[in-house]
């Protein structure tokens, strides 16, 4: 058995395609009406159809339980962008412990998206500022292949 796709349920597909397409690149590969599948295998699936599959009227948005997760080379051009759209933050821009920055946003029906830097680019980040191979594992908290990995 192998999982295909995460899919999502968006109560105006049109707007969801353009929000995916336009904050993340992603276009349609598959267009079913109903359902359509983006580049990188996400699927999004009207509201309607979902609760007739499912046999239920309710269907929440927003429970803060589960989000599609992005990683991008150039954070802080990305960080700029968002600042240009009307996006609704989870969080700003923070660094978790390891030291990646990331940032949480809501989709146009409230599903979390994390936007988390590259982690071979906080790697080469560190390296950059100095810091030695051993000590970026240690900071990171990866092995040293990673890092090592991250030198070429």
């Amino acid at each position: 058995m192998k999982i295909k796709n995460p899919m999502l349920v968006v109560t105006d597909i049109d707007k969801s395609v353009e929000f995916y397409k336009k904050m993340f690149g992603l276009h349609v590969i598959m267009d079913f009406g109903a359902n359509k599948t983006l580049t990188g295998g996400l699927a999004l699936q009207t509201l309607e159809t979902w609760q007739e599959f499912i046999g239920r009227d309710n269907v929440s948005f927003g429970s803060n339980s589960f989000e599609i997760y992005f990683e991008e080379e150039d954070f802080d051009k990305f960080a700029e962008k968002l600042k240009r759209y009307n996006v609704e933050y989870v969080h700003p821009v923070k660094e978790h412990s390891w030291g990646q920055r990331v940032v949480r946003i809501y989709d146009p029906d409230k599903h979390i998206i994390e936007i988390g830097e590259n982690m071979k680019v906080v790697c080469k980040r560190f390296l950059d500022s100095g810091m030695t191979s051993e000590q970026v594992a240690e900071r990171m908290d990866v092995p040293m292949k990673f890092v090592n990995a991250c030198l070429y």
